[in-house]
Protein backbone atom coordinates (compact mmCIF):
# COMPACT_ATOMS: atom_id res chain seq x y z
CA UNK A 1 0.00 0.00 0.00
CA UNK A 2 3.01 2.42 0.99
CA UNK A 3 4.27 1.73 -2.22
CA UNK A 4 1.42 2.08 -4.26
CA UNK A 5 1.21 5.36 -2.81
CA UNK A 6 4.82 6.49 -3.52
CA UNK A 7 4.54 5.34 -7.58
CA UNK A 8 0.99 7.88 -7.32
CA UNK A 9 3.25 10.82 -5.76
CA UNK A 10 6.29 9.99 -8.55
CA UNK A 11 4.04 10.20 -11.31
CA UNK A 12 2.66 13.40 -10.23
CA UNK A 13 5.44 15.02 -9.14
CA UNK A 14 7.14 13.76 -13.05
CA UNK A 15 5.20 16.15 -14.18
CA UNK A 16 6.17 19.06 -13.03
CA UNK A 17 8.50 20.71 -15.03
CA UNK A 18 11.82 21.60 -13.94
CA UNK A 19 12.27 25.51 -14.21
CA UNK A 20 9.11 25.97 -12.04
CA UNK A 21 10.67 23.50 -8.74
CA UNK A 22 13.52 25.42 -9.68
CA UNK A 23 11.92 28.86 -8.56
CA UNK A 24 10.81 27.35 -6.02
CA UNK A 25 14.02 25.86 -4.41
CA UNK A 26 15.71 28.97 -2.67
CA UNK A 27 11.97 29.54 -1.06
CA UNK A 28 12.78 26.05 0.59
CA UNK A 29 16.27 26.24 1.20
CA UNK A 30 15.80 29.28 3.20
CA UNK A 31 12.77 27.56 5.52
CA UNK A 32 14.89 24.48 6.58
CA UNK A 33 17.73 26.60 7.02
CA UNK A 34 15.25 28.20 10.32
CA UNK A 35 14.79 25.29 12.24
CA UNK A 36 11.89 24.61 14.32
CA UNK A 37 9.74 21.91 15.51
CA UNK A 38 6.27 22.32 13.63
CA UNK A 39 5.09 20.18 10.94
CA UNK A 40 5.37 22.94 8.48
CA UNK A 41 9.12 22.96 8.85
CA UNK A 42 8.88 18.93 8.47
CA UNK A 43 7.18 19.17 5.26
CA UNK A 44 9.31 21.87 3.92
CA UNK A 45 12.33 19.96 4.50
CA UNK A 46 10.56 16.91 2.38
CA UNK A 47 9.61 19.53 -0.20
CA UNK A 48 13.01 20.69 -0.75
CA UNK A 49 14.46 17.14 -1.14
CA UNK A 50 11.69 16.24 -3.96
CA UNK A 51 12.78 19.07 -5.73
CA UNK A 52 16.41 18.30 -5.86
CA UNK A 53 15.74 14.85 -6.73
CA UNK A 54 13.77 15.66 -9.92
CA UNK A 55 16.54 17.88 -10.58
CA UNK A 56 19.61 15.37 -9.65
CA UNK A 57 17.62 12.07 -11.71
CA UNK A 58 16.96 15.03 -14.82
CA UNK A 59 20.78 16.09 -14.90
CA UNK A 60 21.45 12.20 -14.67
CA UNK A 61 18.93 11.22 -17.35
CA UNK A 62 20.71 13.87 -19.93
CA UNK A 63 24.23 12.90 -18.76
CA UNK A 64 23.41 8.90 -19.50
CA UNK A 65 21.54 9.98 -22.93
CA UNK A 66 24.43 11.97 -24.11
CA UNK A 67 26.38 9.31 -23.60
CA UNK A 68 24.04 6.95 -25.58
CA UNK A 69 23.55 4.83 -22.94
CA UNK A 70 19.68 5.36 -23.47
CA UNK A 71 17.90 1.93 -24.63
CA UNK A 72 17.70 2.35 -28.51
CA UNK A 73 15.06 1.18 -30.21
CA UNK A 74 16.39 -1.16 -33.09
CA UNK A 75 15.05 0.69 -36.86
CA UNK A 76 13.15 -2.45 -38.76
CA UNK A 77 13.05 -1.30 -42.43
CA UNK A 78 10.55 -2.22 -44.37
CA UNK A 79 11.12 -4.69 -46.97
CA UNK A 80 8.78 -5.13 -50.24
CA UNK A 81 7.77 -8.21 -50.83
CA UNK A 82 6.80 -9.06 -54.54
Amino acid sequence: MIEKALNKIAEQILAFDEASLRSLRAKYQTRIGNFDTSKEWEKSVIIYFIINSVITKNAMFNQNLLAGKGKRKEKRELKIVD
